[in-house]
């Protein structure tokens, strides 16, 4: 029983919709890039590298023998290191763009969380935990200088 209630809070709570739809996000991002990359950055490095296709570069080691569907025939066995390549630039494309959005969210955060900046709504909790560090500092202050 206890597996069930821990799932219903995960449920309720809202995690699993958070999950899905950061999911649904990250798969229609993937296509994104995935046509960025190949429709327009793979076509301007192919062309600097003299009609270089990437996607079908492969290193042969055993070439194809006989007639496909004849008996005796041999299919090429190689290594496709073109695919490797697009799908490193594929990811370093995402990588960047999620570095540039993280960046820019947190900036957005930081400028929430703080309690002076009059601009922005501060959370409940950041403007309890601010009101309650200013009066620590004061009662600090305060013993600092009974002290001396």
């Amino acid at each position: 029983m206890g597996l069930i209630k821990e799932f219903k809070e995960f449920a309720v709570k809202g995690n699993m919709i958070d999950m899905a739809v950061g999911i649904i996000i990250g798969t229609a991002f993937n296509k994104v890039i995935d046509v960025l990359v190949k429709q327009i950055l793979m076509p301007p490095l192919s062309m600097l590298t003299n009609g270089v296709n990437y996607a079908s570069r492969k290193i042969i080691l055993q070439e194809s023998s006989g007639t496909k569907g004849e008996p005796g025939f041999v299919e090429e066995v190689s290594i496709g290191y073109g695919l490797l390549i697009e799908t490193l630039i594929d990811f370093l494309v995402i990588g960047f763009v999620v570095f540039l959005v993280v960046k820019f969210m947190n900036r957005f955060r930081n400028k929430a969380q703080d309690p002076k900046n009059e601009k922005v709504v501060t959370p409940k909790d950041i403007e309890l935990l601010s009101s309650l560090n200013d009066k620590m500092e004061e009662q600090n202050k305060l013993l600092r200088e009974r002290q001396n």
